[in-house]
């Protein structure tokens, strides 16, 4: 052992933080991030907690307004926070709620059977990273308010400011973000807010959610849906074709366990599963996924049996073989839910995999049982998508690398990079022969590699796998990623953490990114969705001073690098070519190099957008695309997926 100095190491070293400070330092553990992401989660931690009220039963408006100001109220008319002295803190139970983590209705006591949010930490975090907060009461007859600033101390304690009809009851909290917590962005981004205001209103139904954003005039939206997910499966078909006439709902409790699940089958060839558990979204799934996926197999199998829709010697049908062209939404109330997975939205209650197995199975086989004619055609589709299944079955055999890496497609051949570590190799998937033959000039050998295509590839959005495996550019793809593809996709093989889409900045270079990211939403979506799928950036401009050469990536960065040069400068500004009119050089300084390129991360922020993004712009209807390309013209060169 070798003599160490000992350094000073005592009990003056260990840290403790008071209050809400443990939130601000470590702000990432409560929220995840502090992103743009991490600043609508809080306007979520408030709004669930009024959905809370709503799953209780006493709920029945909630409004979110974005103030002049940017900060957020969100306003409810549930039973109102209680507002007596808590025995435990000696301070009244607002305060307590909104400066105390783990305080709450959530942990048992009878306050709520079922709960979303951040099981009760929710208002002390939005405390914590909050500039100021104001939480106003209605309870009893009287107003109640309560001020906060700086991180969640105490400005105001709980105090009575007027009376109110006995009738009124309900909690409105205001807060405004600290720019000192999120430095990337304090703005609010109404699409992000209806977006998700509007699923919780599919999620609850007869609950109204009331959104306005009173930075613009006259913007507000208003949800109510006393369907429910029925309705929240009808607006996830409007840009399909669904092939029977009923949308299957199924409701049940066993155990304190709710289960609800509405399902239309479609003419399209993927499946669009959105499951939910106590109104969180589960993009991983879970026990109460799983239950009911099993249901739906074993009884579409045991019906296309006993009606003769399946011959007795056949193979039984798979997951995969019920489930294409299906659109469902699963949405548990669980009383105690236990989350796992990467992103902690996986379901890990075991009991309700049987739970959801014995609800679905008994009112789904009821329903074919009622409706022949409709059952007919989702078995027969079923058993087209088996035939189709053998069929990729056999092709997928092509797609099997058979010694090295001699990947060629009838356009061009992948030059490979000589790093075997997967963790800092690229892929450029490069469209055209100038600009690959360009890129593998310029590129980095020992960490890049280029595979070239030629146009736009096959659209997997109206084609069933075995298509897009005979799809002799696709199959290279598969065979270049080394992750298998359907029921045999692996990650943990894949070749490239990277995989860098790159085209050209225009019409043409736009649609074939978004035939990529379509097969890669379809059929990779695990790259997507754990951060290894890119677009370049080429740049639009070159502006020369000098002898400096300066490359910037649209009108925006073109105008503030203008307004930082000297008044009586005359630069010269070039708008750049294609990328196959660039020479290595200044392809690989512009676009490829490590430390001079700018790179988009394409994010599934939010599946069920993604989803209808992807049937609008890829889908059979061309009305619909039309429109989507007339209000979105701006935005539809760099798609956010």
């Amino acid at each position: 052992m070798t003599n160490k100095p000992i350094e000073h190491y005592d009990s003056s070293d260990i840290q403790v933080l008071e209050g809400l400070e443990a939130v601000r330092k470590r702000p990432g553990m409560y929220i995840g991030t502090t992103s743009a992401r991490g600043l609508h989660h809080l306007v979520w931690e408030i709004v669930d907690n009024a959905i809370d009220e709503a799953l209780a039963g006493y709920c029945d408006d909630i409004e979110i307004i974005v103030n002049k100001d940017g900060s957020v109220t969100v306003k409810d008319d549930g039973r109102g926070i209680p507002v007596g002295i808590h025995p435990k803190t000696g301070i009244s139970t607002v305060e307590t709620v909104y400066t105390v983590l783990h305080a709450g209705g959530k942990f048992g006591g009878g306050g709520y059977k079922v709960s979303g949010g951040l099981h009760g930490v929710g208002a002390s975090v939005v405390n914590a990273l909050s500039k100021w907060v104001d939480v106003t009461v209605y309870k009893d007859s009287k107003i109640y308010n309560a001020k906060f600033s700086n991180g969640g101390h105490t400005d105001q304690s709980l105090t009575v400011i007027g009376d109110c009809s006995p009738d009124r009851t309900g909690t409105t909290v205001t807060f405004m973000p600290d720019a000192e917590i999120f430095k990337e962005t304090t703005t609010f981004d109404y699409d992000v807010l209806r977006i998700r205001a509007r699923e919780l209103a599919f999620l609850n139904k007869g609950l109204r959610i009331i959104l306005r954003d009173d930075r613009e005039e006259n913007k507000k939206d208003i949800f109510v849906y006393e369907g429910g997910i029925k309705e929240f499966v009808k607006m996830l078909n409007k840009n399909v074709t669904p092939i029977h006439e009923d949308i299957v709902y199924i409701e049940g409790v066993e155990d304190d366990v709710t289960l609800e699940v509405a399902l239309q089958y479609n003419d399209g060839y993927n499946s669009s599963i959105h499951s939910f558990v106590n109104n969180i979204t589960t993009p991983e799934g879970g026990t109460h996924e799983d239950g009911v996926k099993n249901s739906l197999t074993r009884i579409i199998n045991s019906y296309g049996k006993a009606n003769k829709l399946l011959k007795d010697n056949s193979d039984a049908l798979t997951g995969d073989d019920v489930r294409e062209g299906l659109t469902m939404v699963i949405s548990a109330k669980v009383p105690d839910p236990q989350f796992e997975g990467q992103t902690k939205t996986k379901l890990g209650n075991s009991e309700v995999r049987k739970i959801a197995a014995n609800i679905f199975a008994g009112e789904f086989e009821r329903f074919l049982l009622e409706h022949p004619d409709q059952a007919k055609i989702i078995v027969e589709k079923a058993i087209t998508a088996s035939r189709a299944r053998v069929a990729a079955k056999k092709a997928r055999e092509l797609t099997r690398r058979k010694g090295g890496l001699e990947l060629t497609n009838q356009w061009g051949k992948l030059t490979d990079c000589s790093s075997k570590d997967a963790t800092i190799s690229e892929i450029f998937i490069v469209e055209g022969d100038s600009a690959a033959g360009s890129a593998k000039t310029g590129r980095d050998p020992a960490t890049q590699a280029i595979l070239p295509i030629r146009g736009k590839i096959l659209n997997v959005e109206k084609a069933r796998l075995d298509r897009i495996l005979g799809n002799e550019e696709i199959r290279t793809i598969i065979t270049a990623f080394g992750t298998g593809i359907g029921e045999e996709f692996d990650i943990s093989k894949l070749r490239y953490h990277k995989i860098i889409i790159m085209t050209d900045a225009d019409v043409d270079g736009a649609h074939i990114r978004t035939l990529l990211l379509t097969l890669f939403y379809r059929y990779f979506r695990p790259l997507i969705e754990q951060g290894h799928v890119y677009a370049a950036q080429p740049p639009l401009y070159s502006i020369k001073h000098g002898k400096t050469i300066k490359y910037v990536l649209d009108d925006d960065e073109l105008n503030d690098y203008l307004k930082t040069l000297p008044e009586n400068a005359k630069p010269e500004i070039g708008r750049m070519k294609g990328l196959g009119e660039m020479d290595p050089v200044e392809l690989r300084d512009t676009t490829m190099s490590i430390e001079s390129r700018v790179l988009k991360r394409i994010d599934l922020e939010d599946a069920v957008q993604a989803d209808e993004i992807f049937q609008i712009l890829m889908g059979e209807d061309v009305e619909p695309r039309r429109k989507f390309i007339e209000e979105n013209a701006l935005q539809v060169m760099n798609l956010d997926i």
